[in-house]
């Protein structure tokens, strides 16, 4: 198979993780004999930096015209700092979601067991949990019309949904419930939210559908509560866009750590795959950041994508056997986690190629 990449590092950590990403990759397709050619393209801070757009249109062509795209995280302190900046990184996230139609980010929220102690929740309640969440992208205060009046005194996002919007999320959601646990938990805030009235009523409509799938809806509220309460009561949640953020950053604590957990962002065109944190320029260049996020993207694009999962489970199976050795990056270590054990960005990635390398019985070295 033949395949073209572009490489999207962003900001931050984004440059160290999808370094690891793309190493696993070459590792899959000189093992499985594939060729993947890759290509690299700037967003965020270092794109405003280098061209004075958070997208540039060049970075933009590439992702139409490629395979599927790996991609890092945006975000600079620089712009938190200043929240009169007129120029954002994040504008090159949203613009680039819209621009290739990604309206459906998958999150897939499964606790490895090596890693039960590193969440702050108890092992009994974790164990066991497997939710894949359906974030809706396009749509919701993000892209509602936003402003200030009164003299810049008073502030406003509108949060907006359309009918097609909330049906093609629904549908996905519904199909992957079909391969899973056959339940769809349906969060909004429809004792409040005209948006989350429509919300509910269209994916009502989608579930008359699908009669073998259960479904149940949940204000956003009660949903964050179970979330930590009882996480082996979910199957597939398909939200909102800012629902969706805020619930899947919670639930990433299921996992014990933001950097575990992968995401794809999908529509009818490109898939672009991501880690769920964000540019962490706290821990930028030290070498401490947690690949693993990036790598388990990496196994989603090539599961969702190119449809190969053999080598999509090759890597998964890669990263539980460096979890079971003991392997741990500061961000997964306790107290009973051995120094030498310890490991950096670049070395952990390079285990884990090592680890899929001896699992497929791959003769290729690192």
């Amino acid at each position: 198979m033949k395949k073209k990449i572009v490489i999207l590092p962003g900001d931050g950590i984004g440059k160290e993780v999808t370094a690891c990403g793309k190493k696993v990759l070459e590792q899959v397709a000189e093992c499985f004999g594939h060729q993947f050619v890759f290509d690299y393209a700037t967003i965020g801070h270092e794109a405003i930096e280098a061209t004075g757009s958070p997208l540039p249109d060049t970075s933009l062509e590439k992702m139409k015209n490629c395979d599927a795209i790996l991609f890092g995280a945006v975000g600079h302190p620089k712009y938190d700092n200043d929240p009169s900046a007129k120029v954002r990184p994040e504008q090159g996230l949203l613009k680039m979601r819209k621009e290739l139609g990604l309206y459906a980010n998958l999150r897939p929220i499964k606790l490895f067991d090596e890693l039960l102690e590193a969440s702050s929740i108890k092992p009994e309640i974790l164990k066991g949990a497997d939710i894949l969440f359906f974030r809706e992208l396009t749509g919701d205060v993000y892209f509602g019309e936003r402003g200030r009046k009164d003299e810049g005194k008073t502030a406003y996002d509108t949060m907006i949904y359309s009918r097609y919007e909330v049906e093609r999320i629904a549908h996905k959601a519904f199909k992957a419930a079909l391969t899973r646990g056959k339940k769809v938990t349906s969060v909004d805030k429809a004792n409040v939210l005209e948006s989350s009235r429509l919300w509910r009523e269209v994916v009502q409509d989608v579930a008359r559908q699908y009669p073998d799938v259960e479904v149940e809806h949940m204000f956003v509220d009660a949903a964050a509560m179970k979330l930590i309460q009882n996480p082996r009561g979910f199957d597939v949640v398909v939200t909102g866009n800012l629902f969706g953020d805020i619930l899947t950053d919670e639930a990433s604590q299921i996992a014990g750590s933001m950097g575990m957990l992968a995401s794809a962002s999908i529509g009818d065109t490109v898939g672009l795959y991501e880690p769920i944190h964000g540019s962490a320029h706290d821990i930028t260049g030290k070498g401490i950041a947690n690949p693993l996020a990036s790598i388990l993207s990496a196994a989603l694009l090539l599961d969702i994508s190119f449809g190969l999962k053999e080598e999509s489970e090759a890597v998964i199976k890669a990263v539980e056997k460096t979890l079971r050795e003991g392997y741990r990056t500061r961000d997964i270590a306790d107290a009973n986690t051995a120094h030498e054990k310890i490991l950096g960005t670049e070395v952990m990635g390079n285990v884990v190629c090592n680890n899929a390398r001896m699992l497929v019985n791959c003769q290729v070295a690192v």
